[in-house]
């Protein structure tokens, strides 16, 4: 059950990069639940199509390469000029899998850096002056792995801990027309990273065991982070990253149930 009222975001123009599929997908459908005119971005045309029908209420559906900072712009153009300036950005495009560093190649760790890193600058660039000014939302979607290194994942690593001190950075910068903010998600059901992540039962699991709360986070839990950072209750929060994990990021608490004789 939400807090937050309907039509909070009502006539407010929301964009969301990697909003075709995912958590990124569930927060663009609920900005548009509340009112937000919504655009959506995917690499691929007929996957933005499909999502875009999925939110329903308007949603545009747009397609680029968020490595490409040109496409990115024109995309941003077409979105405000149907829309309107934004009031909240979202970048979540992201590319993984699991690898050793010495069995990925440099294309592979790059291709990654790409995606993520240097995705997220272009669209954070790229929309400034389309920006409602002050009171923008931008939000980047991070991951733990920005803290918490973990072996096969190096590319992810270096990206998303990247992308945790350019908000930092363009928080400070950008302040105070705009404020930047980013979310940590831990594991969540549903979702492409986790079924590429923890891809058999055992894993599943293992994954399950380790978190405080034993269980894993839904996409509208998400979505519902996204909406607080973006609305007048986070008027005074920028520069922050959000766990919305669970605990995972507190350590492997299934080290309790050991001690306390439950395993």
């Amino acid at each position: 059950m939400s807090a937050f009222r309907d039509g909070l975001f009502e006539g407010k123009s929301v964009f969301v990069a990697g909003g075709t599929s995912g958590i990124n997908l569930g927060i663009a459908k609920r900005f548009a639940d509340l009112g937000a005119k919504v655009a959506v971005l995917g690499r691929n045309p007929e996957k933005a199509a499909f999502a875009a029908a999925d939110i329903g209420q308007g949603a545009i559906a747009l397609t680029a390469d968020v490595r490409d900072y040109g496409a990115i712009r024109a995309a941003l153009e077409e979105a405000a000029a149907t829309n309107g300036k934004f009031d909240v950005v979202v970048s979540g495009a992201a590319g993984n899998f699991l690898a050793p560093a010495l069995g990925m190649s440099a294309n592979g760790f790059k291709t990654v850096i790409d995606i993520d890193l240097i995705g997220t600058f272009n669209v954070f660039r790229a929309c400034h002056d389309l920006l409602v000014t002050p009171g923008a939302s931008l939000i980047a979607i991070t991951a733990g792995q920005a803290i918490n290194a973990k072996p096969l994942q190096v590319h992810a690593c270096a990206a998303k801990a990247g992308i945790n001190h350019m908000i930092r950075v363009l928080a400070m910068e950008w302040g105070p027309e705009v404020r930047v903010n980013g979310i940590s998600p831990g594991p969540i059901s549903g979702t492409e990273g986790m079924a590429r992540l923890a891809p058999d039962a055992s894993e599943h699991d293992a994954y399950f065991e380790r978190i405080p709360l034993k269980r894993w986070g839904e996409i509208d839990e998400i979505a519902e982070a996204a909406v607080f950072l973006s609305s007048s209750s986070a008027a005074y929060v920028t520069g922050t990253i959000l766990d919305v994990d669970g605990g995972s990021q507190l350590g492997d608490a299934s080290r309790m149930d050991v001690e306390k004789g439950l395993a």
